[in-house]
């Protein structure tokens, strides 16, 4: 990293820091006790993209088949998710969220806006967020490829 500069380095650093906290803290905030974090997870990879075989989120979500396998059973036995045979490969079935799976994600999806929106309101000024503002226009840099 010589190339990088110490503002730069410390940037990305502290940028990471951050940004992993706060992912933590806003799953926190919608975390249901009754639902592992993998299970929220899988749950939520399923609300974002729709109908998806078991070995399409296990790739997604990174882990083996079987952990995806167990997940899902969990998350059919609440009563959150469904399975279908895939109407263009009947030995595969689809998983999509049930209503009260869609109720769950809509729900937590929910919980966390109000939760960050409230935070940015009683933590910050109006100037700091106008900050904060800018400078998440600058970090959409970094998003692009």
């Amino acid at each position: 990293m010589e190339d990088i500069s110490d503002a730069a380095a410390r940037a990305a650093r502290d940028l990471r820091v951050v940004f992993s906290r706060l992912r933590r803290r806003i799953r926190e905030v919608a975390q249901d006790a009754d639902l592992t974090p993998s299970q929220e997870s899988a749950l939520s990879l399923v609300g974002k993209h729709g109908a998806a075989t078991a070995s399409a989120l296990a790739a997604a979500e990174r882990v083996r088949p079987q952990s995806m396998a167990t997940t899902l059973a969990a998350l059919e036995q609440h009563g959150l998710i469904s399975r279908t045979p895939d109407p263009d490969d009947g030995r595969r079935q689809l998983v999509t969220l049930t209503d009260a799976g869609r109720a769950r994600v809509e729900g937590n999806r929910q919980v966390r806006e109000e939760w960050l929106a409230r935070a940015f309101q009683d933590r910050y000024s109006d100037g700091e967020r106008q900050t904060i503002l800018a400078a998440l226009e600058l970090m959409q840099r970094l998003s692009r490829p």
